[in-house]
């Protein structure tokens, strides 16, 4: 259960990160946030480089929500879904822009969810959601970490439940986190705050 504190704090912005097994519960939480949502939400999955199209059409079947691949320096909208191009590392800058580049790999990934997550940890601070779903590596740890350091609200997906734990495991075991969630839960929470945002 999330706590009231935790509900009534205004936030600005949502990342989530997963790699192997977080499609189907990534397609979840989309289908069930409302269009209205008002926050951005900064997406950054682990991908094939090589396949360019197809990705965002497959998580806008059954979105509510816009969902894009920015371009280098976009500025930032409040409830657009931001989701990190093939191949392309995508990070949150100052001044409410997004920046991608190829620099090296990180946990073997291009785009890393460590670098999302962090860049957004900077510029968000205390008003950032950071979620991390199944996966098979420890990318994001590192950025939940930094999102905690930072006093954001950090969630990873119930370990049980997640189709590959090493990812939420692996932040697990570096962190502190806030709640380890189930998908039903995560989604919970998220229209928990919508409504309170529509009041």
């Amino acid at each position: 259960m999330v706590k009231e504190t935790h509900l009534t704090n205004k936030y600005k912005a949502v990342v989530i990160g997963g790699s192997a097994g977080s499609f189907q519960p990534m397609v979840q939480i989309l289908s069930s946030i409302p269009r209205e949502f008002p926050l951005p939400i900064f997406l950054c999955l682990h991908r094939l480089k090589h396949v360019r199209h197809g990705f965002v059409e497959a998580l806008s079947i059954k979105s509510q929500k816009e969902i894009v691949e920015p371009m280098d320096k976009e500025n930032i909208k409040k409830g657009i879904v931001y989701l990190a191009p093939a191949n392309y590392h995508m990070a949150v800058e100052l001044g409410n822009s997004v920046s991608l580049n190829t620099e090296e790999l990180i946990n073997n990934s291009r785009p890393a969810i460590d670098i999302t997550f962090e860049s957004a940890a900077y510029v968000y601070r205390d008003k950032l959601i950071g979620i991390l779903l199944s996966g098979a590596n420890k990318d994001g740890a590192a950025g939940m970490q930094k999102i905690k350091l930072r006093k954001g609200l950090t969630i990873i997906q119930d370990i049980e439940e997640s189709m590959i734990n090493a990812m939420p495991l692996a932040a697990k075991n570096i962190v502190d986190i806030d709640y380890e969630l189930k998908v039903d839960e995560i989604i919970d929470f998220l229209l928990k705050l919508n409504k309170i945002y529509q009041q």
